[in-house]
């Protein structure tokens, strides 16, 4: 080839490059480019002869994601992980769990990593993960992703997806989590999901939602048949007598603490086989988001009531304006109970023709099992027994204080914890002080805090 036509081709590649580099910098007909976007961000570079033209700033992309304010799950631990080649490594180990769900009731459950439900997963839109598993249990079991949006290999059905994951094996699930929300991770097994194999798979958003939450928290809705004197649920049962909040029944959980004037964010999953109506009392939240992600702002209005179906996330958020100890809880009636069998072992709390000296004598004998000081129920008429219907809720006060005592119940009134119950826990609401002392008391620091004076200028 002669020199001059080896030239006229490098002119012409030359050229071919610098006007394919020119469309991509004018924004042409590249993928995810808007001409018109284009355009004006041209212009704008120029000065116009007919006048100064208002044109909007496109704004720098940030260099990563946002920071984000992890999620606070009461009484449940999260799962840690490495970063190996860029990839987020989670451990999940599928084992038997002996769970307190309260003073004087262990169970006998499947989780994972000595816990159920399981730990919390966190992390966050874009993200890489690879969760290595280990099946501890006596039998096969897998991992389904909840509302994550998988390759169908990491889908976590067996036969379908996956060949079941023996006693003693382990199975590495990999992929990248593109969504944003509140998400789980369950067995495929429907008698396992009943023994408590669930957990929180939270994604946080690439960019921060707005408005901004200051707190975050996550509760997860579960229910038990336990025989009395008996530990392990009985999967196949259609009624229940335990109903718990991340593995615990009331008075036993833990309290989710706010700061007066802050935004809340509650996230609740269900794995049950009923449908739970959440109230908040004292307060109106909207719903932000769903198992399938965040929620348009379009789409909010206000409530205080959420229904949580089988298999279904609701966030919720609310400002905290008004201080003070504020219940959440499943509204049906019989979700606001613990089993009344079992907490006298073999003898039940009758529901007619109860003497107010026998049912005290009952309660000390609980007092005395647990052990907890014993408070008197609340009044009853003297003609009570005479009455068509009584005793209701009368005789069914178990005040245990100081069986439940942490750092969250500290401030609450004598005798607080007499009719908590079941599906039942507190958000209490903070002034800043009060909420600093709080938080002190929660990290376990003795520190004093330092006076803080007014200034003028």
């Amino acid at each position: 080839m002669s020199r001059n036509r080896r030239r006229f081709f490098q002119d012409v590649a030359f050229f071919g490059a610098g006007v394919f580099g020119l469309a991509e910098s004018l924004g042409g007909n590249t993928p995810g480019n808007d001409p018109q976007t284009s355009r004006e961000t041209e212009q704008g570079r120029h000065h116009s002869p007919y006048g100064k033209h208002d044109k909007k700033q496109v704004a720098p992309v940030p260099a990563g994601p946002d920071p984000f304010l992890p999620m606070v799950a009461p009484d449940l631990a999260d799962l840690p992980h490495e970063v190996a080649g860029g990839v987020k490594v989670f451990r999940l180990v599928a084992e038997p769990v002996k769970r307190k769900i309260a003073p004087f009731k262990t169970i006998n459950v499947w989780g994972y990593n000595g816990s159920c439900p399981g730990p919390t997963i966190q992390v966050q839109q874009g993200d890489r993960v690879r969760i290595i598993f280990e099946n501890k249990l006596p039998e096969s079991t897998s991992i389904h992703w909840h509302g994550l949006e998988v390759p169908i290999e990491q889908d976590g059905v067996p036969w379908i997806s996956q060949k079941p994951i023996a006693p003693g094996e382990k199975y590495v699930y990999e992929f990248t989590v593109h969504q944003e929300g509140t998400f789980f991770y369950h067995s495929h097994g429907a008698m396992q999901e009943m023994m408590g194999m669930i957990g929180f798979f939270v994604a946080h958003p690439e960019r921060t939602y707005k408005p901004r939450a200051d707190h975050d928290f996550g509760v997860i809705l579960q229910e038990w048949a336990v025989l009395p004197n008996n530990s392990v649920p009985n999967t196949a049962a259609m009624e229940y007598n335990w109903l718990t909040f991340n593995g615990v029944s009331a008075p036993a959980i833990t309290p989710m603490i706010a700061r007066l004037g802050s935004r809340v964010r509650l996230r609740i999953i269900n794995m049950g086989m009923d449908h739970h109506p959440i109230h908040l009392h004292g307060n109106q939240f909207v719903l932000t988001g769903t198992e399938g992600g965040r929620a348009p702002e379009s789409t909010w209005y206000p409530m205080n009531t959420v229904l949580v179906g089988v298999a279904q996330a609701r966030v919720v958020e609310f400002e905290a304006k008004y201080p003070g100890s504020w219940m959440v809880h499943c509204h049906l009636p019989h979700h606001m109970m613990n089993s009344m069998m079992d907490l006298l072992r073999d003898r039940a709390i009758e529901t007619a023709n109860t003497t107010d000296a026998k049912a005290l004598s009952q309660m000390e004998t609980l007092a005395q099992s647990v052990p907890v000081e014993h408070v008197h129920h609340s009044p009853i008429a003297e003609n009570a027994n005479s009455v068509p219907g009584f005793p209701q809720d009368a005789f069914m006060e178990m005040g245990m204080d100081e069986a439940v005592v942490k750092p969250e119940t500290h401030g609450l009134p004598p005798n607080w914890s007499a009719g908590m119950m079941g599906m039942m826990t507190l958000v209490r609401v903070l002034p800043d002080k009060e909420y600093r002392e709080m938080m002190r008391r929660v990290a376990g620091s003795e520190t004093e805090e330092k006076v803080e004076h007014p200034h003028t200028s």
